[in-house]
């Protein structure tokens, strides 16, 4: 499971024990109107305010709830997408090694961890690597970048040797 989906996860379940609590104190509120019509007390037209106030609480917490379950969707939408595209074990092992991370929008495109610029893209058809977008890394991360794009195209040309 990813980060966020974890974030997102969690806000839910913040949301709607809240939503509880705030059921509960409305409901409370409303029974200490005894049974009694609200117009025979004296502050008859406050108590109605409270209440439409909770209620407006209640519907805009509501109103988030279904908005973090569409974002919760969209999220594991994005996982199954990633999940589907097959990686080659090297690939693999330094997504695991935290050297890149795989872009959830494109699953084929990857970014190196500790660099801002470049992307090191994945040819499923030959297995091969290459790079885009290299004269946007900054040139004191370009040593981090060059190194985790060697390593991982030596590591590609070993699997085709081997294939």
């Amino acid at each position: 499971m990813s980060r966020r989906l974890e974030i997102l996860k969690g806000s839910l379940t913040k949301k709607e024990a809240l939503f509880d609590v705030k059921l509960r104190h409305h409901f409370d509120t409303v029974a200490q109107a005894n049974g009694q019509p609200l117009n025979d007390k004296r502050n008859g037209r406050t108590t109605l305010n409270k209440w439409d106030k909770q209620s407006d609480s209640l519907r805009a917490l509501d109103e988030s709830i279904k908005k973090t379950k569409e974002a919760i969707e969209r999220e594991e939408l994005k996982v199954s997408l990633v999940d589907s595209v097959t990686l080659p074990d090297y690939i693999q092992s330094a997504i695991n090694d935290g050297l890149i991370t795989q872009w959830r929008k494109f699953p084929r495109f990857f970014f190196v961890t500790g660099v801002s610029g470049g992307r090191i893209v994945l040819d499923e058809k030959t297995g091969l690597i290459a790079h885009r977008y290299l004269s946007n890394v900054p040139k004191e991360e370009y040593p981090v970048f060059r190194d985790v794009f060697n390593k991982l195209n030596q590591l590609s040309k070993d699997q085709i040797k081997a294939a």
